[in-house]
């Protein structure tokens, strides 16, 4: 498989990429090179290289994906997420002033956002960088900024770092959101960029009421991007993630599939208090998983979380047992996790700079198919009246934060 960026055009019998980028115009090609434009704006180049490294994977991977046809054309606007209109993809040349903008969540999808902001021209304002935990190797490979030397290193840490050259005022805060907003004291929250892994922690953020958000998730078949205000009509971020009936909790999950259910208190504190697992935990999990001891021994120690990303996520646990112990298998892939973060960073810019947003709540990509014609997915206002942006009580608190409309 080659990937080519830029005019040349190798002679080789092999599937062969040809990608680029005009501004925001993200392109790809299977038959001739497609070049890149002047502009120094990083959103088309970078969702280019995903969109290439993601017809790389189906490509090699295709006896064992379904229906993982390959892009034969790609012209597509990050401005607009308009496949027909690329061409006027959107303005190139622009100062940005972020405001006081905050980007919680620092994992793969936030490293995407920060590699995108790290390279916008003309940056400014005042930037938080939010996220409580450091550096793992579970999640290196999916890590667009960090590096073995990056092991240990908090991540707000971090991305204060990869963001030194720009024009930006980052603080960084080795925090939760809970704790930031507690220690924060004033909660006007004019924009927030959400790159957090779970419901609960989405939830956590709307209910401190910013003015507006930008959240960008990453699931099974597909990723995206989602946009909110709050008293306006239209789904607020709570309406994207309303739980629906009764479901168990998180550490109940990952006690369950550690093969050790009845230990799920014990979960719960290790999650909480993100303390490393004593050894004869990590032994009462290899006596219920019936794999040896030793492959695992070197997880003592570590905090469960990682733990479990590894042994059981990371698929450890089904290799020591020979795939007669069925777990559940994650396959991370950094093309994904990139894409949606740079679709984070421009939501960000372009609401910062007043451009005009996309009309629909959502908008969502599978690369794990070809380009969608249909990029937009409108999520409507729930209409139960159990979500927060339905309670009069938070919609006059939003209102004498902000105003009213």
């Amino acid at each position: 498989v080659c990937v080519v960026a830029g005019v040349t055009r190798p002679s080789l019998r092999c599937p062969i990429f040809f990608v680029g980028s005009d501004g925001w115009a993200a392109k790809l090609s299977r038959t001739d090179p497609v070049g890149s434009g002047p502009s120094l704006l990083p959103f088309g180049a970078g969702a280019a290289s995903c969109f290439g490294a993601a017809n790389v994977f189906r490509t090699i991977f295709a006896a064992q994906l379904t229906g993982a046809e390959l892009d034969e054309t790609i012209d597509l606007s990050l401005c607009s997420y308009d496949k027909t209109k690329a061409g006027e993809a959107g303005p190139i040349d622009f100062p940005v002033d972020l405001g006081e903008t905050h980007l919680v969540g620092l994992g793969a999808i936030g490293h995407g956002s920060l590699w995108a902001l790290a390279r916008q021209p003309d940056l400014k304002g005042r930037l938080h960088v939010i996220d409580h935990e450091a550096i793992e190797l579970s999640n290196l490979q999916r890590y667009a900024l960090a590096g073995q030397a990056e092991i240990g290193m908090s991540k707000a840490v971090l991305a204060a770092t990869a963001l030194r050259s720009t024009g930006l005022e980052v603080e960084a805060h080795p925090l939760t959101w809970a704790e930031y907003v507690a220690r924060r004291g004033n909660w006007v929250l004019d924009q927030v960029g959400v790159a957090l892994d779970t419901a609960a922690d989405r939830l956590a953020v709307q209910g401190a009421l910013p003015r507006w958000i930008a959240n960008a998730w990453m699931q099974e078949h597909d990723l995206g991007i989602s946009r909110h205000g709050f008293d306006d009509g239209q789904a607020c971020l709570c309406c994207m993630y309303l739980p629906s009936g009764k479901s168990k909790d998180e550490h109940q999950l990952i006690a369950e599939e550690l093969g050790i259910p009845e230990a799920h208190e014990q979960v719960k504190t290790l999650l909480q208090t993100n303390a490393g697992v004593p050894n004869d935990f990590v032994v009462r999990v290899a006596t219920a998983m019936a794999v040896p001891f030793e492959p695992l021994a070197p997880f003592v120690g570590q905090p469960l979380r990682s733990f479990y990303q590894q042994a059981i996520c990371g698929g450890l646990v089904f290799q020591l047992s020979e795939g007669s112990r069925r777990v559940r298998t994650v396959v991370p892939m950094a093309f994904q996790s990139v894409l949606a973060g740079i679709m984070l960073a421009a939501d960000l810019v372009k609401h910062s700079a007043g451009f005009p947003m996309s009309p629909t709540t959502s908008t969502r990509v599978n690369l794990l198919r070809p380009l969608g014609s249909h990029l937009h997915d409108p999520k409507a206002k729930d209409s139960s009246g159990r979500c927060i942006c339905s309670d009069d009580d938070f919609i006059a608190a939003y209102r004498r934060k902000y105003g009213a409309r």
